[in-house]
C-alpha cells in the first residue's frame, strides 16, 4: 500500500508539471500567433489563397484549416507530452496510443467545425455592420454556446465515450429520487466507459432542456459508496438549483462583449503595428486571436474566483440536502488520491489555476458546518 505522504508528494509533482505546461502552452501560443502575423506569413497565406481559389467562398475555410493544421503540428510535442505521456507516467491513464490518435482526430474535426462557424460568422457580420458588429457577434457567440451546451450530451460526448443505461437499479433510483427531491427533471442516469481513457473519476449533470442527464464514469461507481455518489450528484444538482449555469453564462457573455468591444475600439492601432489596413481581411485573424488569448490570461483569475464561490455554494447545498457530511469528506479524500489533486496549493497557484476550491478547503468547510 502506498502511504499518504508518497501520494501527496506525487500529486504535488504532477500538479507542478501541469501548471508549468499550462503557462508554457499559453506563451507558446502567443509566440506563434505573433510570429505568424509579424513575419507576414498570415498575409502571404491569405494572398496565395486569393490567387489560387477562384471561388472566394473557400478562402476562409481553407485559411482556417491550414492554420489549424500548422498549429497542431507545431504544438504536437507539447500536446502529446501533456495529454498522453504525462498521464501514463503518473499512472492516470491506460489509453492506447492508437486510441489517443483517434480522439485527437475527432477532437480536431469538431474544433475545426466550431471554429469555422464562429470565424465565418465573424467576417460575415463584420462586413455588414460597421459600428455594431462587436455587439451582434457577441450575441451570436453567446447563443452558439447555448446550442453547444444542449448538443454536447447527445452529439459530442458519444463520439468519445459509449453511453449505457446505469445498471445498478438501487443507485439509479436513489439518484432519481434525489433529483426529484431537489426539483430537477432529468432524462435518466447513464454510465460511460471512462476507464478506457483515464483512471480518474468523474460525474456530471449535463445538457440543457430535454437533454439534461446524469453521467457517471465507470471509474467512480465501483470505488465509491452509495452515500458518496449521492453527495457528488447532489453537488451537481445544486449547480442547477442555484442557477449557476445561467450565472456563468452571464459572466462569460460579459467577458465576450468586453473583448469584442476592445477589438472594435483599439484594433486600428494593432493593425498598424502589423502593417494591416482592415480587420475584415482574413489575414488579420491572428490579431483577433491575440486579443482573445491576452484577454483570457487577464480575466482567468477573475473567472476562477467566481467559479470557486459557486462551487463552494454547491458544496454547502449538497451537504444540507443530503446531510452526508462524513460521506462528503471521504469522497473528497478518495477523489484527491484517485485524481492526484493538489490538496493545498500555494495561494498564487490557487488564484491563477483553480476554478474549484482546493480539496483541503472543501474538507475543512464540511467539518466546520453543523447539519
Amino acid at each position: 500500500m502506498v502511504d499518504v505522504d508518497t501520494i501527496q508528494s506525487r500529486a504535488k509533482k504532477y500538479a507542478s508539471i501541469k501548471y508549468s505546461l499550462a503557462i508554457l502552452d499559453l506563451i507558446y501560443l502567443l509566440s506563434l500567433l505573433l510570429l505568424f502575423q509579424g513575419l507576414g506569413l498570415s498575409t502571404l497565406l491569405a494572398g496565395t489563397l486569393s490567387q489560387l481559389l477562384r471561388n472566394k467562398f473557400f478562402i476562409i475555410p481553407t485559411y482556417v484549416a491550414l492554420g489549424y493544421i500548422a498549429y497542431y503540428i507545431l504544438d504536437f510535442p507539447l500536446n502529446f507530452y501533456q495529454s498522453f505521456i504525462l498521464e501514463h507516467k503518473f499512472s492516470l491513464s491506460n489509453q492506447k496510443i492508437k486510441d489517443w490518435f483517434k480522439d485527437q482526430v475527432k477532437a480536431g474535426i469538431i474544433s475545426y467545425i466550431i471554429a469555422l462557424i464562429l470565424v465565418v460568422t465573424f467576417y460575415y457580420i463584420l462586413g455588414r455592420y460597421q459600428n455594431t458588429w462587436w455587439l451582434i457577434i457577441s450575441l451570436f457567440w453567446i447563443f452558439f454556446s447555448l446550442i453547444l451546451a444542449k448538443l454536447t450530451p447527445i452529439v459530442i460526448i458519444p463520439l468519445f465515450f459509449k453511453y449505457k443505461k446505469f445498471s445498478d437499479e438501487v443507485l439509479r433510483e436513489r439518484i432519481l429520487s434525489l433529483a426529484k427531491r431537489m426539483g430537477i427533471k432529468i432524462l435518466d442516469v447513464f454510465e460511460i466507459d471512462f476507464s478506457k481513457k483515464t483512471l480518474k473519476a468523474n460525474a456530471a449533470f449535463v445538457g440543457v432542456g430535454n437533454t439534461k442527464r446524469v453521467i457517471l464514469a465507470d471509474t467512480l461507481k465501483d470505488k465509491y459508496t452509495y452515500d458518496e455518489i449521492e453527495v457528488i450528484l447532489a453537488h451537481e444538482f445544486a449547480h442547477y438549483r442555484l442557477r449557476h449555469l445561467l450565472k456563468l453564462i452571464f459572466v462569460n457573455s460579459v467577458f465576450t462583449i468586453i473583448c469584442f468591444y476592445l477589438i472594435f475600439k483599439t484594433s486600428g492601432f494593432a493593425l498598424n503595428l502589423f502593417g494591416l489596413s482592415t480587420l475584415s481581411d482574413i489575414a488579420a485573424l491572428p490579431v483577433v486571436l491575440i486579443y482573445f488569448a491576452l484577454f483570457a490570461i487577464i480575466m482567468e483569475p477573475f473567472g476562477n474566483f467566481i467559479s470557486r464561490r459557486l462551487e463552494r455554494n454547491a458544496d454547502l447545498m449538497a451537504l444540507k440536502i443530503t446531510g452526508l457530511k462524513e460521506a462528503f469528506i471521504s469522497m473528497m479524500e478518495k477523489l484527491a488520491t484517485q485524481n492526484l489533486a493538489d490538496r493545498n496549493p500555494h495561494p498564487v497557484i490557487k488564484f491563477f489555476f483553480f476554478d474549484h476550491p482546493p480539496i483541503e478547503e472543501r474538507i475543512k468547510m464540511a467539518e466546520s458546518i453543523s447539519l
